[in-house]
């Protein structure tokens, strides 16, 4: 999924599309959420087996609600963007 956002995101750099930036914004929020489902098991995992180092589990998940952040951020000021010029318009 990394090497298809990847792909995805050099294509764009060249073809400039909206719906395939959109498309990758809303795959990167998907894979961000993967990897907090991941990261959250991970964690478990590693306490189940005596990992105690809560500092390095605390900025695992820091990192990756981060991105999250950052992924509704340009999605939410992508759609704020859109119904002003829907607004101008009218």
């Amino acid at each position: 999924m990394l090497s298809v956002l990847m792909v995805m995101s050099l294509v764009n750099i060249f073809v400039q599309s909206q719906i395939l930036f959109s498309a990758y914004l809303y795959l990167g929020l998907l894979v961000v959420c993967g990897f907090i489902m991941y990261d959250t098991a991970l964690i478990i995992e590693k306490r189940r087996i005596g990992d105690t180092d809560y500092i390095a589990h605390a900025l695992m998940l820091f990192i990756d609600f981060a991105d999250l952040f950052r992924h509704l951020l340009i999605l939410l000021t992508k759609r704020e963007a859109e119904n002003e010029r829907k607004k101008r318009r009218n």
